[in-house]
C-alpha cells in the first residue's frame, strides 16, 4: 500500500492512526498542501478530490479519510475500527461525522487560505473564526462523548478500545491545541486525548514523526 499524506493534515492523521492500529505498513508519500502540491495534474488524475489523504492498495486508489478507514476494515478486519455492534457503531459514526462534517470543513487549510487571501481578513480575524467554530464543534463533541461514557464506559471514545471516533477526535484536538484553543471546557475530550498520547499507534501517527514533517 501507498499513503499520500501531509504531516499536519488532520484527515491524513486519521488514516495514519488507522493504519498503525491495524499494524499495517504503507509507503509514505508527502504531499505538501501548503504549496499546492495536491493540485498537480498527475495527482489530481489519481485522486479527483485534489486533497490528502489518498490510499493506493494494489490497483485501487481511494481518497477521503472515512472511506479509507472503512476500506481498511473491509480488507483487514482486525482490529475493527467501525464497530460491528449496532449501537456502538452508530455512536462511533455519529461522533466521527460530527468532527469530519461539522468541525473540520470550516477550519481546514483551503478555507483559512480563502479567508486570508481572497476575503482579506486579518490574521487576528482568521484566528477568531477558527477558535469560534472549533469551540462550537468541541462543545457538541464533549456532549456526545459524555453520553457515550455513560453507555460504554472505558478510556476511549466508545469504550475499551479505540475506534474510528478516536481516529477523528485526536487529530482535531491536536489542531485545536496548536491553534491555542482553550480546551479546559472539555474534560472528557481531554481525557480521551491524553489517554491516546501514550498508545504506540497514536504515537507512530503523530505529525512530527512523519518523513515530510515541517514546522
Amino acid at each position: 500500500m501507498d499513503l499520500y499524506s501531509f504531516c499536519h493534515s488532520s484527515t491524513s492523521y486519521r488514516v495514519r492512526i488507522a493504519l498503525a492500529l491495524k499494524g499495517l505498513d504503507a509507503t509514505y508519500h508527502g504531499v505538501n498542501i501548503r504549496t499546492g502540491a495536491q493540485y498537480e495534474p498527475a495527482y489530481v488524475d489519481a485522486n479527483p478530490n485534489a486533497s490528502v489523504p489518498m490510499l493506493v492498495d494494489g490497483d485501487f486508489s481511494l481518497g477521503q479519510s472515512l472511506a479509507i478507514i472503512d476500506w481498511l476494515d473491509a480488507t483487514h478486519p482486525e482490529p475493527r475500527l467501525i464497530p460491528l455492534e449496532r449501537q456502538r457503531r452508530a455512536r462511533a459514526l455519529e461522533l466521527s461525522y460530527q468532527i469530519a462534517c461539522d468541525i473540520h470543513p470550516v477550519n481546514n487549510l483551503r478555507v483559512l487560505k480563502y479567508l486570508q487571501d481572497v476575503l482579506k481578513v486579518t490574521p487576528e480575524q482568521k484566528d477568531v473564526w477558527y477558535q469560534h467554530w472549533v469551540a462550537a464543534g468541541l462543545l457538541a463533541a464533549e456532549r456526545l462523548l459524555t453520553r457515550a461514557a455513560r453507555e460504554f464506559g472505558g478510556p476511549w471514545c466508545m469504550g475499551e478500545a479505540p475506534t474510528v471516533a478516536d481516529c477523528c477526535l485526536v487529530p482535531q484536538v491536536l489542531n485545536a491545541e496548536r491553534n491555542q484553543c482553550d480546551l479546559a471546557p472539555y474534560p472528557r475530550i481531554r481525557a480521551v486525548y491524553e489517554h491516546s498520547r501514550v498508545h504506540p499507534a497514536f504515537i507512530r501517527a503523530e505529525p512530527q514523526r512523519q518523513p515530510d514533517y515541517i514546522v
